[in-house]
């Protein structure tokens, strides 16, 4: 049978098509993670026989990486279904995304075959750090899109991730490759103690990082609370986007939004709302509207929420921090743009043929380079807007300190998909690598309250609108991660490298 499948390319591809797709079941909301331990070393033994011809080992990687993406990024092109313009280009985007980004695997598995491997250990670490590398590279390049990384697989065991606030994710990520590769040792020609040596070691190390990871989150769970002084509410209206295309009138929704958020005035409240909740009119234009705030928020109030900005004819997706009366107490513009989202790429020539971005109007959002910590209450929030919070050890970019991460977010392009629990593990994984509480309110998304340690303190499912509500919290220590940011990735990589011409050398002698 494995005989007829190797000579058989398209029953190869196929295969290989097939083990990416479950691997992809293993991210969230699915988190099946142990199927990676068949997936992996299954896609390590077929490189390993293609490994001497270059071409055959770049394609081995690409398809088992389009296999990959094209399960777990299908929601991209419910984007599109809200413009006629759009619905031409999802069966392009259904398939073209997905190819793109399992290039990174392609090129993985391309350095990987230039190392002549051979079924031993030392395969094991070439490949880990040749996809290890190249999904850092996938993080960065052209913007960056580090989205389902196989390290989110382990989002749902705390116990295990904790190790994040040492490592940072990138990092932790080539830690979970090389876990999911070491069964392939049991195909190799090593004597039988010898493998099980192996995995009684790797289990302990395992064993280990589980019992630290459950101490660290009992002592933190042992410390009393303190008060804030003052209530947060988390608001997640699920308000269709399909409504913003359809000119209602903005009185509807704020009157809207003002009845969920259930506001009392004696009780001294910062109340958070998503991101572009008022896309339909600029700040400017939401005055008109002052009367209504006044009367239904007190002095007590403080009002965050997403609005475009229209300044010297440049358009930002932007945070504010108002009171009552309408009146900025903090801004802050977005930093990271979304491409083709919320900026066209090459605008003057895509758009003199007709293309525009996906949100509405045509033209640009204009991104600024600040983000620094707004401070309300004696308290410093580090605001993100929407995916900003998917970009490890890059988010405190002032290195000023912070109290509490704020995202805001619109997680209604992704439609009733499995988007929105993906996007929301990136808070997770946020949280425990910066060391601090993170506050997340979405639209159509999950909103929710998130601890340092990344538990889910409370939270709304897409499926459901209100508000979640806190007035404590217990302080947390300053992380590793979060002073030394991606340079920990570097320090591993350059481990595994050594590792590597270490072995290469003992091959030789």
């Amino acid at each position: 049978m494995t005989s007829i499948i190797y000579k058989n390319k398209i029953l190869l591809y196929a295969l290989l098509f097939l083990i990416g797709l479950l691997s992809s079941f293993s991210l969230p909301p699915y988190n099946l993670f142990y199927v990676n331990f068949f997936s992996y070393p299954v896609f390590l033994l077929i490189l390993l026989s293609y490994s001497k011809n270059k071409i055959n080992s770049f394609i081995i990687g690409w398809i088992f990486g389009f296999g990959y993406f094209i399960s777990n990024l299908y929601w991209i092109t419910y984007a599109l279904k809200f413009e006629d313009i759009f619905k031409s280009l999802i069966p392009f985007t259904l398939i073209l995304i997905p190819l793109f980004l399992g290039l990174f695997y392609g090129f993985s598995t391309l350095m990987f075959s230039f190392f002549n491997p051979k079924k031993n250990i030392l395969s094991i670490l070439i490949l880990t750090t040749s996809l290890s590398f190249f999904e850092y590279v996938r993080s960065f390049l052209f913007g960056g899109f580090p989205w389902n990384l196989i390290s989110s697989s382990f989002v749902n065991h705390l116990e295990f991730i904790q190790l994040l606030s040492f490592t940072g994710t990138y990092a932790f990520n080539s830690i979970i490759i090389l876990l999911f590769l070491l069964p392939t040792i049991l195909f190799f020609n090593y004597k039988k103690i010898f493998k099980i040596n192996i995995l009684i070691v790797s289990l302990l190390i395992l064993l280990t990082n589980y019992y630290w990871g459950s101490l660290s989150i009992k002592e933190y769970e042992s410390a009393e609370s303190e008060d804030l002084g003052f209530t947060i509410k988390i608001i997640s209206p699920k308000i269709s986007i399909n409504r913003y295309f359809q000119n209602e009138s903005p009185r509807k929704f704020i009157s809207e939004l003002i009845g969920i958020s259930e506001p009392n005035p004696s009780n001294e409240t910062i109340f958070i709302f998503p991101e572009g909740i008022l896309s339909s009119i600029y700040f400017e234009d939401l005055k008109t509207f002052e009367t209504l705030f006044s009367s239904n928020y007190s002095k007590k109030h403080k009002i965050i929420l997403g609005m475009n900005i229209n300044e010297n004819q440049k358009i930002y997706n932007s945070l504010l921090v108002l009171n009552n009366e309408l009146n900025i107490l903090g801004i802050y513009y977005k930093n990271k743009l979304v491409p083709f989202g919320e900026y066209l790429p090459f605008e003057k020539i895509l758009g003199n043929l007709g293309f525009k971005k996906i949100t509405q109007g045509y033209q640009s959002f204009s991104s600024h380079n600040l983000r620094n910590p707004i401070k309300l209450n004696n308290f410093n929030f580090l605001p993100l807007i929407c995916y900003e919070v998917i970009f490890s050890g890059k988010i405190n970019k002032s290195k000023k300190n912070f109290d509490f991460i704020l995202n805001i977010s619109e997680d209604g392009w992704f439609g009733n998909s499995i988007g929105p629990f993906q996007h929301f593990s990136h808070s997770i994984f946020r949280s425990i690598e910066e060391g601090k509480y993170l506050i997340r309110s979405s639209n159509n998304g999950i909103s929710g309250f998130i601890s340092p340690k990344g538990q889910v303190i409370d939270k709304i499912l897409t499926t459901d609108k209100g508000f979640v509500e806190f007035n404590s919290f217990k302080m947390s220590n300053k992380t590793i991660f979060s002073s030394q940011g991606n340079k920990i990735f570097f320090y591993f990589l350059s481990i595994y490298i050594s590792l590597i011409f270490f072995f290469k050398i003992r091959e030789k002698q």
